[in-house]
């Protein structure tokens, strides 16, 4: 069994700039590295298919590797996926080429970083989302291997009790007392921010109605569009987008229709004027953490839980959309209620 760890880290809340990355060939690299005397420590990490540009969780994985860069001194590169058919060379590529650590991020790479992992055990891999699996999908351990896991439902809870207000107080601009969630993939990750989103909008408003749907997709705008368009033709006027890159098609879906939309992982409010508020995943504190654990010669295998206790997942509002008092009042409430285990947020969808 894995052992839990549970830290506190203090991150400072401001919005993070979203950073423009040149596209990358397949498979192609980039480096980057800090300066400092010594031998550096050597990090390599592998995105998942929504690549650096997906204003999500690759991206803010590579905001928490540049923060290393910087501030303790690592080597650190990066290779881009662009189908699952690259996670196994990415990983294998950063393994047998001398790296310290290989960062895995995502769900979808678990068999991938089980592989490769047994095949180089003198190398620390860390996955974000997942663990390392063998190839029929069941969890193995690796005493070489760390899981970065968060409460996605929690942040999921904090975004669905502005969702629920608004509609419970008639603010919403259909006031058909119903929203939705645009998931990309029906994975735990995903279904973890929509459980804890539809619990807190249920809680808020029990008659509130909330729609599922999924695009299969976590890169093509297009395909997320499809799904919030039937959602808000069904009377969803708060459409929360689980999707990655794709999710931004639901966010844009949802501005052209003037209704309400929901960002994920970082804060999504630039990308459209729709957007009220994103529930946030920090994906770069764990970056951040798991490579300075490495340099520091702390690494354990197991896993590294992020919560609201330790400021590992929270909820960002947006500019243009200012919360309501009582809203905001209701939200830090039940975020405190959170952190004190008062209420327990489920993570399986209803």
């Amino acid at each position: 069994m894995s052992r839990m760890r549970m830290r506190t880290h203090f991150f400072v809340a401001s919005a993070l700039v979203l950073l423009l990355v040149p596209a990358l060939a397949a498979c192609g690299t980039t480096s980057t590295s800090g300066g400092g005397s010594g031998p550096q420590v050597k990090v390599g990490l592998v995105t998942d298919i929504g690549g650096l540009n997906d204003k999500g969780f690759n991206h803010l994985a590579y905001v928490g590797l540049q923060q290393a860069i910087t501030q303790l001194h690592i080597k650190g590169d990066v290779k881009e996926s662009h189908s699952d058919s690259d996670y196994v060379p990415n990983l294998t590529g950063f393994a047998s080429g001398g790296y310290n650590l290989v960062i895995a991020v995502g769900f979808l790479m678990q068999t991938a970083v089980g592989q490769v992992s047994q095949q180089y055990p003198n190398v620390k891999f860390a996955i974000i989302d997942g663990d390392p699996t063998d190839a029929n999908g069941n969890i193995v351990q690796r005493s070489n291997v760390v899981g970065l896991h968060f409460k996605e439902q929690e942040a999921g809870a904090l975004v669905g009790v502005v969702a629920g207000m608004l509609e419970k107080q008639g603010k919403a601009p259909l006031n058909k007392n119903t929203i939705s969630a645009v998931g990309g993939v029906s994975i735990p990750p995903v279904n973890h921010y929509i459980a804890g989103y539809k619990w807190a909008a249920n809680m808020e408003d029990p008659g509130i109605k909330v729609l599922v749907g999924y695009s299969n997709d976590f890169t093509d705008p297009t395909k997320c569009a499809g799904p919030a368009n039937s959602q808000i033709a069904a009377g969803s006027d708060i459409v929360f987008q689980v999707a990655g890159g794709c999710g931004l098609g639901a966010l844009q879906a949802a501005g052209q229709h003037k209704v309400y939309s929901i960002g994920v992982d970082t804060d999504q409010s630039s990308a459209d004027t729709s957007v009220i508020a994103s529930a946030v995943k920090r994906v770069d504190v764990a970056t951040f953490t798991v490579i300075q654990d490495v340099v520091k010669g702390t690494f354990q295998a197991g896993t590294l839980s992020f919560d609201l206790k330790n400021d590992g997942v929270g909820y960002a509002p947006a500019p243009q959309f200012p919360i309501p008092a009582d809203i905001q009042a209701e939200v830090t409430k039940v975020e405190s209620e959170i952190k004190a285990g008062q209420v327990t947020v489920p993570d399986t969808i209803p």
